[in-house]
């Protein structure tokens, strides 16, 4: 998703190709990104990911869908980001209703 700008040669098998951008370099772009929007809070890819599971606990996605796609193997990891909407598990909608 994120590829190197410069190709290199793998040791191990010869074969020229592109890496991956190490994950620092991600943090920095995101760090710079958050200081030239005025953003004064620290900012990290967590952040992306709390804010979007808030955003799909708000709008009423059921608790299942937000566990699956964050990859949390506990729905109990998932029910951490209830608390910010102060609704507790009443910001679940089920899929039955």
């Amino acid at each position: 998703m994120f590829p190197a700008k410069s190709r290199s040669t793998d040791p191990r098998t010869g074969i020229e190709r592109r890496h991956h951008l190490d994950e620092s370099s991600l943090q920095k772009a995101i760090r710079a990104a958050a200081r030239l929007a005025g953003i004064a809070k620290h900012v990290t890819g967590h952040t992306f990911r709390h804010s979007f599971a808030t955003q799909l606990l708000e709008a009423g996605d059921d608790i299942r869908t937000v566990q699956e796609l964050l990859g949390h193997q506990d729905v109990k990891t998932t029910m951490i980001y209830t608390h910010v909407l102060n609704r507790g598990a009443k910001a679940v909608r089920s899929p039955l209703d």
